[in-house]
């Protein structure tokens, strides 16, 4: 079964930290690349970061960018976000995507910045 399972979400206080994690399963995740968006409540889906498929390429939003770090586990089939110096304007749902197909999407995670 061809599936993206986001965690990690959750309730953190403004300056804080999180780390998001995205496992695959039923395709071949070291050779597609990954990335990470999110929806916030009332608005559309905003990319966030990107990496190829080996990991050695990165890119970021201008949002998120010199905060937010996207790496991969090729080997664990997993995807990472790590999110600092969170915002309150950070609250979303976080969802990540992969090339091997567009319409593929996790239930995603709930991140609340919030005082």
């Amino acid at each position: 079964q061809v599936q993206l399972v986001e965690s990690g979400g959750g309730l953190v206080q403004p300056g804080g930290s999180l780390r998001l994690s995205c496992q695959a399963s039923g395709f071949t995740f070291s050779s597609y690349a990954m990335s990470w968006v999110r929806q916030a409540p009332g608005k559309g889906l905003e990319w966030l970061s990107g990496i190829n498929s080996g990991g050695e390429i990165t890119r970021y939003a201008g949002s998120v960018k010199g905060r937010f770090t996207i790496s991969r586990d090729n080997a664990k089939n997993t995807l990472y976000l790590q999110m600092n110096t969170l915002k309150p304007e950070d609250t979303a749902v976080y969802y990540c995507k992969s090339t091997f197909s567009e319409t593929l999407r996790g239930q995603g995670t709930q991140v609340t910045v919030s005082s």
